[in-house]
């Protein structure tokens, strides 16, 4: 039973007891409460200006918490299970980066899968940390990447000894988990931090029969995406540190100071108040939010099964390694089999039901469903897919079958990224080393990252995922029709 009082809302009442006060500002925001902007405070309503306010004394600053900040993120720690918590504006993103550059430097090894977000190679840039990449498995049928082997995993950690961390997604955007309690065991054993991309896992701490969470399993930092399943405003994630984490260098302190390094020095308390508030209502009825969500996604599953046609996936793929577990509030479902791509039918989710899902790929689309789905929005739902394969479904000769594609890695990111480069039209890539991204968005895995070979198979993906209309991003030219290689 916690000690801490988790009803306590510490931001959210200081921000109560500042309103209440009708202090007049002479500081930034420009708007002063709005009055500078009526156009804004019309569209996001008075409270919200009201509150979107500055760092001073009776609010805490971010950068170094002492009072309310400091006793909320105390709070969010001992509901979450870990040593600290830190609270981030800029996304799972900036903690992500932040996870890595608390722990490695130039030169570094880090062991991670190669289907991790973006951000995770992006702070391979940064600080120069060279990627050791495990290649998940893939499912045949669905052709997508899954978790990490605990085989593999620690195949990498003896052919790398001297590698300071492992990086785990749990899960993946499709839900999937590794063991993640086997590598924490494998990679502490050997001297190795464990730190977990958890954007999409904020309810397993929370939830029943779900997947075991980071500070559970004994990693050592976790990024915690708030915003995605924990109720909070987009950008506003945590960052937790484990307690056994002193023992590689992470401290407290350590953590804060590679933070500001890069979060901004002006955060905003409309971002900071939703990560207390949130956190408040996790702890208090969190396993009543996420039963609710389960229930919802567990209806929504067997009802699209009984269309036909579709797969939607879930536990029944678990086989004890590389899908280790699932998170079943996940609601992903396989589309090749009605000949569309899972992109196709997110766009006419959108264009023809009013729908808006959260991302389709090739092969597959994903609803995410929370305690915010009504069971009428569910039945929109099914039915609208109902529809679609009714409508629109066609032959699935010819469709690409694969998600994902291994790379073959000539550099590390950052020599790729910061190295000599020239730009040359992407068809004439094949055979040269990329130096920049080449992603669809979402879920912003990388096809092609700094430092990779371009192959012929890679721009065959690229070409079929544009001609689907996947949202490519990554390079600098932004209809992704030349791409910057090295140059020599």
């Amino acid at each position: 039973m916690s000690a801490l009082d988790q009803t306590k809302a510490p931001v959210y009442e200081a921000l109560l007891k500042y309103r209440e006060a009708r202090i007049v500002p002479f500081d930034v925001p420009g708007h002063k409460h709005g009055k500078g902007n009526p156009e804004l405070t019309g569209f996001l309503g008075q409270t919200c200006l009201d509150v979107d306010v500055n760092s001073m004394k009776p609010l805490d600053n971010l950068c170094h918490p002492t009072s309310v900040i400091k006793e909320s993120e105390e709070l969010a720690a001992d509901a979450f299970g870990a040593a600290y918590c830190f609270f981030m504006v800029g996304g799972t993103t900036s903690a992500v980066q932040s996870m890595i550059l608390s722990v490695c430097t130039a030169g570094d090894k880090i062991i991670m899968p190669r289907n991790v977000h973006r951000s995770a190679i992006n702070s391979l840039i940064l600080s120069g940390a060279v990627p050791v990449y495990v290649n998940p498995g893939v499912n045949a049928r669905l052709g997508i990447p899954l978790g990490m082997s605990a085989a593999d995993v620690e195949r990498a950690v003896l052919e790398n000894p001297d590698a300071k961390a492992v990086f785990v997604n749990n899960p993946t955007y499709y839900g999937i988990c590794s063991d993640l309690k086997k590598i924490v065991e494998i990679a502490h054993s050997h001297g190795m931090a464990v730190l977990v991309d958890e954007a999409h896992g904020t309810h397993f701490y929370f939830g029943e029969g779900l997947p075991v969470s980071a500070m559970a399993a004994g990693a050592d930092m976790a990024a915690v995406s708030m915003h995605k399943s924990g109720g909070s405003l987009t950008q506003s994630s945590f960052l937790l540190l484990g307690s056994g984490a002193e023992k590689f260098g992470v401290t407290e302190g350590r953590v804060r100071a590679v933070i500001n390094l890069t979060q901004t020095t002006s955060g905003s308390y409309l971002l900071i108040t939703s990560l207390d508030i949130s956190r408040r209502s996790l702890a208090v009825n969190g396993r009543r939010i996420i039963g609710k969500a389960l229930e919802t996604a567990v209806y929504a599953r067997e009802e699209i099964e009984n269309i036909g046609g579709y797969y939607a996936f879930a536990e029944e793929l678990i086989n004890g390694d590389d899908i280790y577990d699932f998170d079943r509030t996940k609601l992903s479902v396989h589309t090749r089999d009605i000949g569309l791509a899972g992109i196709e039918v997110y766009d006419l989710l959108r264009d023809h039901y009013d729908i808006q899902i959260e991302f389709g790929d090739i092969g597959n689309i994903l609803a995410y469903i929370s305690a915010g789905d009504r069971w009428k929005d569910i039945e929109r739902l099914v039915s609208a897919m109902a529809e679609i394969k009714r409508r629109f479904s066609r032959d699935k000769a010819g469709m690409l079958e694969n998600e994902y594609i291994a790379p073959r890695v000539e550099t590390s990111p950052r020599e790729a990224f910061y190295g000599k480069q020239k730009s040359v039209p992407i068809s004439e890539s094949v055979g040269k080393v990329s130096c920049e991204f080449v992603m669809c968005y979402p879920p912003g895995i990388p096809i092609l990252a700094p430092g990779e070979l371009i192959t012929p198979e890679i721009l065959d993906h690229i070409k079929y995922s544009k001609e689907r209309g996947c949202m490519m991003t990554g390079t600098e030219d932004m209809d992704i029709e030349r791409i910057k290689v090295i140059d020599g």
